[in-house]
């Protein structure tokens, strides 16, 4: 297997939203959320929100390979807050992905356990005996030649979850170089977008949804 090379897209960021308490952007497959190891590894969607918004701080994260809507805090106030919200699992998020092969039934729950598979690091594994509970809903939106257009809505926030559930399915997300094999593999990116997510807004706590268009 070929080494790891880091080459994030280039361009500026596009915003969804943003306030006094919040900032609301659409990443790029390719960039990483936050800096990982090493020189080459620092340019990331938070740092190049901060050239922009000094005081932003991060609440969640979205996988290198995966685009899509992420909400960053600009108090410390607005990161404790959305911060209570992800960990009561009350932040709405939903996903779309194409997937290998035609899925049926039309929607339908995965409830399969999920924990590290250490000796393959970052990868993820079912273990129906020491895993951490893991659910992820799925719908049916669309088919073409060969696969199957789904929305996914993760009800628990595990590594890998969307990932490792479609896999145990046997319909992998095309591109998922990880968990997919053979032709299900070759793709330009990983086709898995997180198209949506609603929550409470914390400065005032009204109900908001923020949106990135699917860009495959």
């Amino acid at each position: 297997m070929a080494a790891f090379v880091y080459a994030p897209p280039a361009g500026a960021v596009t915003l969804v939203h943003h306030d006094r308490a919040i900032v609301v952007a659409d990443k790029p497959a390719g960039l990483l959320s936050v800096p990982g190891r090493g020189e080459d590894r620092a340019d990331c969607l938070i740092a190049r929100l901060r050239r922009h918004f000094p005081t932003v701080l991060l609440v969640h994260r979205l996988d290198l390979d995966t685009s899509g809507v992420m909400v960053f805090a600009l108090t410390r106030a607005a990161q404790a807050d959305l911060g209570r919200q992800f960990e009561a699992r009350t932040v709405e998020k939903a996903y779309v992905a194409r997937l290998w092969g035609r899925l049926e039934p039309e929607a339908g729950r995965i409830d399969l356990p999920l924990i590290v598979d250490w000796p393959n690091r970052p990868r993820q594994h079912v273990d129906r005996a020491a895993g951490r509970p893991a659910q992820t809903d799925w719908q049916v939106i669309g088919r073409a030649e060969g696969e199957t257009r789904v929305r996914l809505v993760p009800l628990t926030g595990r590594s890998h979850q969307l990932r490792v559930h479609m896999a145990e399915t046997g319909h992998p997300i095309l591109g998922d170089t990880l968990y997919a094999g053979g032709a299900a593999r070759e793709h330009p990116r990983l086709m898995l977008h997180a198209e949506t997510l609603r929550l409470r807004h914390p400065d005032g706590g009204e109900t908001v949804a923020f949106t990135a268009p699917c860009p495959f």
